[in-house]
């Protein structure tokens, strides 16, 4: 949890001003009914640019029993790992919910040993999924965005982008 907002801070800094590929749910928000297999288009590796133009890596295996699993690597400027995600995306009450949990570049975990962070769906279109807070969406036949919000320290929000290619 030390190192959780030093980084959150630094993801904050780097998101764009203005952006509008995120959604937020009500809380009395139901998820709509979806399955795994609406995110095949997602499966392979990914690679692209992320925080402060560095490059990153997104890689998602196929669905299996339920659930796809991917991981997330963010480089440093020096080429060197800044920190990476550990992802499921998983059918979850007819519905569809991404869990991933954050590792620093020694693999000491942000968030608490049992805890993950969570992402429910809020809308599904052909190519894209809307999560709370987070995007994953294709972008022409071999183009991917994924898209985060992320609080800031007083309490407003900007979005993180991620502009990928399929390798």
């Amino acid at each position: 949890m030390r190192f959780l907002l030093p980084i959150l801070m630094l993801l904050s800094a780097c998101a764009p001003a203005v952006a509008q590929e995120t959604r937020i749910a009500s809380a009395d928000h139901v998820p709509p009914e979806a399955s795994i297999s609406d995110m095949a288009w997602l499966a392979g590796q990914w690679r692209g640019t992320g925080i402060e133009n560095a490059t990153a890596y997104e890689s998602w295996l196929p669905a299996n029993g339920g659930t796809m699993v991917g991981t997330f690597v963010q480089e440093n400027a020096e080429g060197g790992i800044m920190f990476t995600e550990h992802l499921y995306l998983m059918e979850e009450e007819g519905s569809l919910v991404l869990r991933l949990k954050h590792f620093t570049a020694d693999l000491t975990g942000w968030e608490e040993k049992d805890d993950t962070t969570s992402f429910r769906l809020v809308a599904m279109e052909p190519g894209a999924a809307f999560f709370h807070g987070l995007t994953l969406r294709k972008d022409g036949e071999d183009g991917l965005v994924a898209a985060v919000r992320m609080r800031k320290k007083d309490g407003s929000s900007s979005e993180l982008i991620f502009r990928f290619t399929r390798i």
